[in-house]
């Protein structure tokens, strides 16, 4: 892909829009970058125009859109806006990061996407394959953007995490291995319904062929309304039928079922992630690393090594003997259920933020069944608490800062019960980030440990 001296527009000015600007400067191109918000850092401004490239912020202006050769999309952008449609009515390619980069990458690539479990997975795999011994590139949607992996040292395998913000904007990106893990209500605040956010998600296999993996969810609805469709050799990491190849979820460990017709156990007793959404996102890391040409016994080794990642079902610490969950990773209602099936104990819920479209009627049943109180925060709390506060045996009750939400949830706890972040929603009206949004849910805990000594 030739991009010397050619005329190339960034629109987003995230990691990855900065990360594609200087991989463009750094061939040579003509860029320009443009931001609608205007809101792009001091230090990303300066160095955006120390690099040489020409600025637009706070707007879009058509005419920047329509004198382009290529246009890179970052994915905080909707595809669909009014200058990027007309930029494709006139032929000029409109690509994301993400494909950018891959135009560049001769190495295999191992690409996870699904609702939720993707931050996981990915690292797991990552894990594995250089447990096996391989020099191993792993980001994406997750730390570094692909981008950055072109002008870096080679690698024997690239990892990443895809969004469907990202896939959205792909037209030759072909993994040698696919992952698609679940998919469940997401983002309906930027697509029409579930099945355009479905089928966002089933891009990750567009360009397959016979001989790349892919690895599905057989036991997830909207995964296998796209099955028939998928070229490459299928591997199923739950709900395997008779006669297909993949990995079975037993009681404490997983049985491989691979195409030479060997069957292989891998021991989970010291796996140390609860509930069963990370037995799936370990089963699914085993096939994908395997299929990367990993080593079983390194999978198996970094499986029950595995201690977790930050704000996903966290343990948090205790306090008069009521322990705290940090799920501040759980932005949707998919995975408010699966953090809520982890617990055996009544659920104190911590939840709110910033609603993205999905339906919170659809935690009824769980609500119902293992939540002894809900404390709502952010923008969407009066609409949980419409929705929720009939069917919570405790009720809903409304707070107004982290640290109020943590002390009302304490209230409400006797020794034994579980106070649960996981709230459903995105976390940008009160935080910068889920990451944030955990540390101050952490803070607060702290706080009220040192009062209650």
């Amino acid at each position: 892909m030739e991009l010397y001296r050619k005329n190339v527009l960034v629109v987003g000015l995230g990691k990855s829009g900065m990360a594609a600007a200087r991989f463009l400067r750094s061939r040579g191109a003509r860029v320009t970058a443009s931001d609608a918000s205007g809101s792009g850092s001091a230090d990303a401004v300066a160095e955006l125009e120390q690099m040489g490239c020409l600025l637009e912020l706070g707007g879009h202006r058509m005419e920047t859109f329509e004198n382009q050769d290529l246009i890179i999309v970052s994915p905080g952008v909707p595809h669909t806006i009014a200058p990027l449609c007309r930029a494709r009515e006139k032929r000029i390619p409109v690509i994301g990061e993400i494909e950018l980069a891959s135009r560049f990458i001769q190495e295999p690539i191992v690409a996870i996407t699904g609702t939720n479990g993707k931050t996981t997975t990915t690292t797991l795999v990552g894990e594995m394959l250089e447990a096996s011994g391989m020099d191993v590139f792993v980001g994406g949607n997750i730390g570094r953007p692909l981008i950055e992996y072109v002008s870096g040292q080679p690698a024997d395998r690239v990892v990443v995490e895809i969004s469907s913000f990202q896939l959205d904007t792909i037209e030759d990106f072909r993994p040698d291995v696919a992952v698609l893990l679940n998919i469940s209500p997401d983002h309906l605040d930027r697509y029409a319904g579930m099945p355009a956010y479905a089928a966002s998600k089933a891009r990750i296999f567009k360009n397959q062929t016979s001989g790349d993996t892919a690895i599905l969810n057989g036991q997830d609805a909207w995964t296998l309304k796209f099955d028939e469709k998928i070229r490459a050799r299928k591997l199923y990491f739950d709900g395997r039928q008779p006669g297909q190849h993949g990995a079975d979820i037993k009681a404490g460990r997983l049985v491989l079922h691979l195409e030479d017709s060997n069957v292989r156990t891998v021991d989970l007793s010291e796996f140390r992630l609860v509930g069963r959404h990370n037995l799936e996102n370990a089963s699914a890391a085993c096939l994908a690393a395997l299929a990367a040409g990993g080593s079983l016994e390194a999978a198996t080794a970094v499986l029950n090594g595995f201690e977790g990642l930050a704000h996903r079902v966290q343990y948090a610490g205790s306090v008069c003997g009521v322990e705290f969950f940090d799920d501040s990773k759980a932005t949707t209602v998919d995975s408010v259920k699966r953090a809520l099936e982890c617990f055996d104990r009544p659920v104190i819920l911590i939840m709110g933020g910033l609603a993205k479209g999905c339906d919170f009627h659809d935690l009824s049943e769980p609500v119902r069944t293992r939540c002894k109180k809900i404390v709502v925060i952010g923008e969407a709390a009066d609409e949980i608490g419409s929705v929720l506060g009939p069917v919570c045996p405790g009720g809903v009750e409304k707070a107004f800062t982290m640290e109020d939400a943590v002390a009302g949830a304490f209230s409400h706890a006797v020794s034994g019960d579980t106070v649960l972040l996981s709230p459903a929603c995105a976390s940008f009206d009160m935080f910068s980030g889920y990451a944030q949004r955990g540390e101050r849910f952490c803070q607060a805990i702290q706080k009220l440990r040192a009062a209650k000594q």
